[in-house]
């Protein structure tokens, strides 16, 4: 039935409690719009049809349509100037011809927090554009009231363009209204050509095709089953605010992977050029197969512990940058190098160990100044600019002390005396503030090159020239 009795409408009701609908079609995308066949007492049927008002337009005679036209626009126009969107409503008469109803005015204020998300999204480097169907005015005004700018377009602005006028059209473009399905698709593909990382969001059978195609599907809390299939991340409370928490969190897991990165290759390039070298110019083997077993087996913790470690996300999008990952990898792993052949010295050359205490002198080196090398990796700036998790933190002490009480007490390894054992700490602490001075400075000229380098590619990309 399709309106119910009720107390404060009885006749109204009771004059149409006899209409039943007798076959109802959801939303199509493809004709845009619902439709309803009804019965009445009489048995006599006709159809019923809602939709965007062009759309139920278009299903008028000719001669209709012509005559309706500018008074629907003025009437939308109207409406859409202060903020209400518009749904057409056409029934079909006795011979099966439509007519147009009227229009049902819908006001759909944005969340209140709409703005702040908008603007946190920014701040981090997010360009955000609303895509609509709704009318341009009332695009505009939605706009307005998010703090976005004032910048919509109607999606014609850029249709039946060349691919790279459009997608700088839409680049420069704060949002589109009277957006279709298929032109939402085409939005996302321009952009991607362009190298940019598109996140889409949407709730409809019609942004499934948009959802499909961005980077980052992303189906709001209500979404429908054909949003949700085709998104990649499904939202289950209400706001947007959780995909800048999501950005957040990525964006720290993303330093983790970084400082992992390089404490990985500069931990390969430390202990295996170190052992090969020591072995092919001094003939000298500087850890023990034991001793190999042992050093991974205190690292494991420490990098598990990277996983919970404290980090600041940037402010600006993440990508990998080889070249910083590499360098500064190389860096520290020939400074542990050097240091490295340091301990070697002073335990063979000024205090004429044993082989076998040399070497146990040499596996507390290794397993102390691995773990601070993870201290090291972990901030751009000073290794104190960052207080590192309780998790790291102690997870590194512990290996650390369990080191020291492993070389001291020889378990499984020759003994050294504590003085010893101090002499390491004291050399590895010292080796570690001096590494992380010099990281801060390799850091600042990596960054200085980086631009330089930066600014060659685009000279050269765009305009074939290089900046002499």
């Amino acid at each position: 039935k399709i309106i119910k009795k009720s107390k404060s409408n009885k006749a109204i009701a009771e004059k149409y409690n006899t209409y039943f609908a007798k076959e109802f079609k959801p939303f199509d995308p493809i004709i845009k719009r619902t439709e309803v066949t009804v019965v009445d007492s009489e048995k006599n049927q006709f159809k019923i049809s809602k939709g965007a008002p062009q759309v139920i337009l278009a299903l008028l005679p000719d001669h209709e349509k012509e005559k309706l036209s500018k008074e629907l626009n003025s009437l939308i126009d109207e409406f859409a100037s202060k903020g209400f969107r518009t749904l057409g409503l056409a029934k079909t008469d006795h011979t099966e011809i439509w007519q147009y109803v009227g229009l049902i005015p819908l006001f759909d204020p944005p969340r209140e927090d709409s703005a702040q998300t908008i603007k946190t999204a920014r701040d981090m480097g997010v360009d955000v554009k609303m895509v609509t169907g709704d009318h341009t005015a009332i695009g505009k005004q939605i706009a307005q009231k998010v703090n976005l700018k004032n910048n919509i377009l109607e999606v014609s602005a850029f249709l039946d363009k060349p691919d790279r006028e459009a997608a700088k059209i839409i680049e420069k473009a704060d949002g589109f209204a009277q957006v279709f399905p298929e032109h939402k698709y085409k939005i996302v593909e321009l952009l991607q050509e362009r190298n940019h990382i598109v996140g889409m969001t949407g709730d409809g059978v019609n942004d499934a095709p948009a959802l499909k195609k961005a980077d980052v599907g992303i189906a709001v809390d209500g979404a429908t089953d054909a949003a949700k299939s085709a998104a990649d991340i499904v939202l289950t409370s209400p706001g947007l605010s959780v995909i800048i928490d999501a950005i957040k969190e990525s964006r720290k897991i993303f330093q983790r992977m970084n400082s992992y990165a390089i404490y990985r290759i500069a931990e390969t390039i430390r202990v295996l050029l170190f052992i090969t070298l020591a072995i092919l110019v001094f003939n000298f083997y500087p850890v023990t197969a034991i001793m190999i077993v042992l050093l991974a087996f205190f690292n494991d913790a420490p990098i598990m512990a990277i996983a919970f470690d404290n980090v600041k996300y940037s402010k600006d999008p993440e990508k990998w940058n080889m070249r910083v990952v590499l360098s500064m990898a190389t860096f520290l792993g020939l400074i542990g190098v050097v240091s490295s052949f340091g301990i070697f010295y002073i335990g063979q050359i000024t205090l004429h160990l044993s082989k076998e205490a040399v070497q146990t002198f040499i596996f507390l080196k290794l397993a102390i100044a691995g773990h601070l090398t993870i201290f090291v990796t972990r901030t751009r700036g000073p290794f104190w600019s960052i207080k590192p998790s309780g998790t790291m933190f102690w997870s590194a002490v512990a290996t650390k002390i369990l080191a020291t009480f492993v070389a001291v007490y020889g378990w499984f390894i020759a003994p050294i005396s504590w003085d010893l054992a101090l002499l390491v700490w004291g050399y590895a602490l010292t080796a570690f503030l001096i590494t992380d001075f010099l990281k801060v400075k390799i850091y600042k000229l990596l960054d200085h090159s980086d631009v330089i380098f930066s600014k060659q590619n685009f000279l050269r990309r765009y305009y074939g020239y290089e900046n002499k």
